[in-house]
């Protein structure tokens, strides 16, 4: 099977379409996954917002991940879960998509994008721009067949390092090769953000255990800011993660994020978390 429109593809079919305006769709998470994290949940909403910027444009152009001013997380996803998204597109052209949208299962909302931009960059140097053109059309008729997607394997974090309960730095070390990269992207291959973001949240978590008191409940990621992309992250590269805690109670914590390369800045975002009760 063609790792392309499956390894890293989250829209079965568009059930709405107002060109250049908003989209609904669907996509069938596989019963067969260990997990379906938040991070897929987002890359899901944007891969729709991709699709209507695309299709507006004629696909002389895609959007590719730069800055989301808020991501709320709701609620988990679980494998077997019918993903309802929608985006609402608030300004598109040649150069940028601004967009919100959400993710529901069952009629209940578990993630909302708010304020999000994608610069828009030359669409035949990542993927054909034939190929998308048919994908949409197939897409906005009968739809793609569910459960070509086969999960993606969280990137180990090596070098973990903690310093009282305050910062944390890890070693994520990206694969020189992966199914994903067909599909992100077949011209191009570029580590996804949405992993990286995951990863990132995976050191927040770890350091949110040990300087917030959860006793009474469990520690969840609720809110992540001031997310910026700043460049691309290739096959095989180290990323430095950072995470400092800038504040703390006995139910809820706010993380600072930051991935470097060379010493070079890549990525920032902050992480509200806060514990459910039992």
């Amino acid at each position: 099977m063609s790792h392309h429109f499956a390894a890293f593809s989250f829209v079965d079919r568009i059930t709405r379409l107002e060109p250049g305006a908003g989209a609904g769709a669907m996509f069938a998470v596989p019963e067969d996954l260990a997990c379906f994290p938040a991070c897929l949940v987002a890359e899901a909403v944007g891969q729709l917002a991709a699709w209507v910027a695309m299709s507006e444009i004629d696909f002389r152009g895609r959007p590719v991940a730069a800055l989301a001013t808020e991501t709320i997380f709701h609620d988990d996803v679980s494998p077997g879960s019918r993903l309802e998204l929608a985006v609402e597109i608030e300004s598109l052209d040649d150069e940028a998509v601004a967009y919100g949208g959400s993710a529901h299962v069952d009629g209940a909302r578990v993630i909302e994008l708010r304020h999000c931009l994608g610069p828009m960059l030359p669409v035949q140097d990542f993927d054909a721009p034939d190929a998308l053109r048919e994908r949409f059309r197939l897409l906005c008729t009968t739809g793609a067949p569910p459960g070509r997607f086969r999960g993606v394997a969280a990137p180990r974090l090596a070098a973990v390092q903690f310093e009282a309960a305050k910062s944390a730095s890890a070693l994520l070390q990206v694969p020189r090769s992966a199914p994903f990269f067909a599909d992100h992207f077949p011209r191009r291959p570029v580590f996804p953000a949405t992993l990286l973001l995951d990863s990132q949240i995976r050191l927040a978590m770890d350091l949110a255990r040990a300087a917030i008191d959860s006793t009474n409940g469990t520690l969840l990621p609720q809110r992540m800011t001031n997310v910026k992309m700043r460049s691309f992250i290739e096959p095989g590269q180290e990323v430095v993660l950072g995470a400092e805690m800038v504040k703390a109670n006995d139910r809820a914590g706010t993380v600072r994020l930051s991935a470097m390369i060379d010493e070079r800045t890549v990525a920032t975002a902050r992480l509200d978390i806060a514990a459910r009760d039992r």
